[in-house]
C-alpha cells in the first residue's frame, strides 16, 4: 500500500510546552508543516526552527479588529497550497491530537485513500489534567480523562485535491465542505483536545489570551471564556473536572458525542466509502446501464 504524503497546517503561540508533545505525536505520519506563529515569546521560535520538517511563516490579522475571523480565514485558505503535493492535509491545533486506537495513522489514511474517502471528521474529546505533565512520551498514552464533545468534533483531515473549499465555521467547530466528498465507511477517528492541562497554566494562558482578542472578537464574544474572573474559572474548571470520565483507550468512541450534534450527520449516507465490490458493481451498471 502506497504511504501517503501529509502536510500540516497550524498556529502557535507560546507553545513551548506543548510543542514536544505535538512533535511526538505527528511527527510519525507528517512529512511537512507550515506553522503560523502569532508573536510566540516563549522559547516556540526556537523550537520550531530546530524541526526539520517545519516552514516557519508569521500569522498575519487579515482582519485587525479580529483573531478569530482572520485564524478562520487562514484555515479556509492555506491548505490549498498542498494540491498536487499531498495526499492528505491536516488544520489542526498544537494541542488538538489526533489518532485511531491501535492503528498507525500512516496505515489508517493509506487504507481511506485506497477506499477513495475525500475527508475524515474526527470525535471530539475535551481532556482535563490537574497539572501540566512533564516533556515526555505522548499525552494521549498518559491523559484519558475527558468529555466528548461536539464542539471539538471537527473536520481535519482531507484529501486537498478533491475538496474545493472547507467551509470552516469560526473556531472550526463546524464544516460545510465542497468537492468531491466521501466519508469513510464508519467514523473511527478522534480528536483529544488538550486545552486544560494544569490549572495555574491555563487560568493564566486564557487571561493572555483574552488580553490579545480584538474588538470584533469581544462584541461577538469569540472567546467569552477568555473573560471569566477568578472564581468563575475556577467554578468551570470544578464543573467539568466533575463530569469528566477515565475514556476507554482501546475504544474512545464508545463515549462519543450523540450522532444529532455532530456536524457532518446531515450529509447523506450514499457519500460513505463502499466495500470494493460495491464500488466495482457501481461501475458496472454505469457501463451497462447509461443513464
Amino acid at each position: 500500500m502506497p504511504r501517503p504524503t501529509v502536510h500540516l497546517y497550524t498556529v502557535c503561540w507560546d507553545e513551548a510546552d506543548m510543542l514536544g508533545f505535538f512533535f511526538r505525536h505527528y511527527d510519525p505520519w507528517v512529512d511537512r508543516y507550515v506553522v503560523y506563529d502569532d508573536g510566540s515569546t516563549d522559547g516556540s521560535l526556537d523550537i520550531l526552527r530546530a524541526h526539520p520538517k517545519v516552514e516557519l511563516r508569521s500569522f498575519t490579522r487579515t482582519d485587525p479588529e479580529s483573531f478569530v475571523a482572520s485564524h478562520s480565514a487562514m484555515q479556509n485558505e492555506v491548505w490549498k497550497e498542498s494540491r498536487g503535493q499531498a495526499d492528505w492535509v491536516i488544520i489542526t491545533a498544537i494541542d488538538e491530537h489526533l489518532w485511531v486506537p491501535g492503528i498507525p495513522m500512516r496505515s489508517y489514511l493509506a487504507a481511506q485513500q485506497q477506499s477513495g474517502v475525500t475527508f475524515i471528521p474526527a470525535f471530539g474529546f475535551d481532556m482535563i489534567a490537574a497539572e501540566m505533565p512533564n516533556d515526555e512520551g505522548r499525552l494521549i498514552d498518559r491523559i484519558n480523562r475527558g468529555q466528548p464533545s461536539a464542539l471539538f468534533s471537527k473536520l481535519s483531515i482531507f484529501n486537498p485535491d478533491a475538496l474545493n473549499e472547507t467551509n470552516f465555521g469560526m473556531g472550526r467547530h463546524y464544516a460545510r465542505p465542497a468537492g468531491r466528498l466521501t466519508l469513510p465507511a464508519r467514523d473511527e477517528l478522534v480528536l483529544w483536545h488538550y486545552k486544560r492541562l494544569g490549572f495555574d497554566r491555563t487560568a493564566t494562558r486564557e487571561q493572555v489570551q483574552g488580553a490579545r482578542l480584538g474588538s470584533k472578537d469581544v462584541s461577538n464574544r469569540w472567546g467569552h471564556q477568555y473573560f471569566w474572573s477568578p472564581e468563575e474559572f475556577r467554578e468551570e474548571w470544578n464543573k467539568f473536572d466533575q463530569a469528566a470520565v477515565n475514556l476507554d483507550r482501546e475504544n474512545p468512541g464508545s463515549a462519543r458525542p450523540a450522532d444529532e450534534d455532530l456536524w457532518w450527520s446531515s450529509y447523506s449516507t450514499d457519500i460513505r466509502a463502499k466495500p470494493l465490490w460495491q464500488r466495482i458493481l457501481r461501475k458496472l451498471r454505469r457501463v451497462l446501464v447509461p443513464g
